[in-house]
């Protein structure tokens, strides 16, 4: 099965694209959507979501998924307006998956971790590695937020075989 993992954000959103049969998986491709401002010039958020529609929805055409998995929204004390930004973004990205008529699946942080890593508190290095191992790459995927949606590429895979089994 094609999966398409999504780590969301506002400035980059991480996306890992693999195909996953049984235990095996395999990257097709991964990167990032970057929505920062090129140079001085600052973007609306309104600015930076049409960008973010219009890319993503060109990478839906082009890995054609099977199954799309977001990472649930989750927020930090001690950061509101990040749960805020990334709230946004997972809505575009909602919406442009469900008028695809795509499945969707949400997993949280805590899921996609010990899903890969066999702990729910894994570091951002440690992630990246275990990716690394995963995937039999040469070195751990850069930035973060390609290790993150390959992750949760990955955990989505194995959820969805093995409630194929049940």
């Amino acid at each position: 099965m094609r999966v398409l993992g999504i780590d969301p954000g506002l400035r980059i959103t991480g996306y890992g694209c693999i195909v996953h049969a049984g235990e095996r998986s395999e990257i097709v491709e991964a990167g990032v959507i970057r929505l920062v401002a090129a140079g001085s010039e600052r973007r609306t958020v309104s600015e930076r979501l049409m960008e973010l529609d219009a890319d993503f929805r060109g990478l839906l055409d082009r890995v054609e998924p099977e199954i799309v998995a977001v990472e649930g929204l989750f927020a930090h004390y001690k950061h509101p307006a990040t749960a805020i930004a990334m709230g946004h973004a997972r809505g575009v990205l909602l919406l442009a998956i469900r008028q695809r008529g795509v499945r969707l699946m949400e997993l949280k942080p805590l899921e996609v971790k010990r899903s890969v890593t066999g702990h729910g508190h894994a570091k951002k290095e440690q992630m990246q590695r275990a990716v690394q191992t995963l995937f039999g790459l040469s070195e751990p995927p850069t930035p973060h937020d390609v290790a993150d949606a390959l992750a949760i590429a990955l955990a989505a895979g194995r959820r969805a075989s093995s409630a194929m089994l049940a």
